[in-house]
């Protein structure tokens, strides 16, 4: 069977540490890419991680570059390109400058894996989603974003930590914008089973979906320099796996 091939667009923190997870986990052959003002650094980090592989251990292929052509026929492309986050800043700071990069990323994934599957990271989320799917024109189907999968870890994250229980014993689904407008479902969250609502008062719990609501700018607030990248990249990988293995999950 041949190998999927997954592209990831920005070899920054979250980019690189996306290619890490997705070749840790033999998901498929892996594309860093960067713009050609970045150099040798994506061939840089991809002989890195391929270096790492004899360890771990993995069997994947990653390569590096600044050259979409490298890119073609892509199963999966995921969209980590964008300025991050600053102490202060809301994603909808980003909006105008993100929309313009993520707007030519979009149109050369058009042209080059026009059958990929485009998982979006950058933010602000949402309209970055819409963007992509207006610049592809794919079906909405093959435009997906990873807030719903982030929103929902750092939610079992925080409950988790409040009752002092393994975060596998935590289900929880959250819905809705990656932002303000995420939606928690408590009916839906459960902690062995038990509904959370009968182990943590509702004043409480509601401080906790305010903490999960503000979890990205808690994380920026505390790094000084740029964003989230381990989650936001374990997230990633999880829907690629998702896709790439064809498993029907509801995540």
């Amino acid at each position: 069977m041949k190998r999927a091939k997954i592209t990831i667009v920005g070899a920054g923190n979250v980019g690189a540490s996306t290619a890490h997870e997705c070749a840790a986990a033999e998901l498929g052959d892996v594309v860093l890419l960067d713009v050609p003002e970045t150099g040798s650094m994506p061939r840089g980090k991809a002989l890195d991680l391929m270096q790492a592989s004899p360890i771990v251990p993995f069997d994947a292929n990653v390569t590096g570059t600044t050259d979409y052509e490298d890119t073609a026929e892509s199963n999966v492309v995921v969209i980590t390109a964008g300025l991050p986050r600053k102490p202060g800043m809301s994603r909808d700071d980003l909006l105008a400058a993100n929309a313009r990069i993520v707007g030519s990323v979009a149109e050369q994934i058009r042209k080059t894996s026009p059958q990929a599957v485009v998982v979006v990271v950058s933010n602000p989320l949402d309209a970055m989603a819409q963007r992509t799917l207006q610049v592809t024109g794919f079906p909405p189907h093959r435009i997906v974003g990873q807030a719903g999968v982030l929103d929902t870890a750092r939610f079992r994250t925080f409950v988790a930590m409040e009752l002092g229980v393994s975060v596998e014993d935590v289900s929880a689904m959250l819905l809705g914008g990656h932002g303000d407008t995420m939606v928690p479902l408590p009916g839906c969250t459960s902690v062995g089973g038990i509904p959370v609502a009968q182990l943590i008062r509702a004043e409480r719990l509601e401080e906790i979906i305010r903490r999960t609501r503000d979890g990205g700018a808690e994380i920026v607030g505390l790094l000084g320099t740029g964003s989230a990248y381990y989650a936001p990249a374990a997230a990633s990988a999880q829907m690629v796996e998702a896709i790439v293995r064809d498993k029907r999950r509801l995540i």
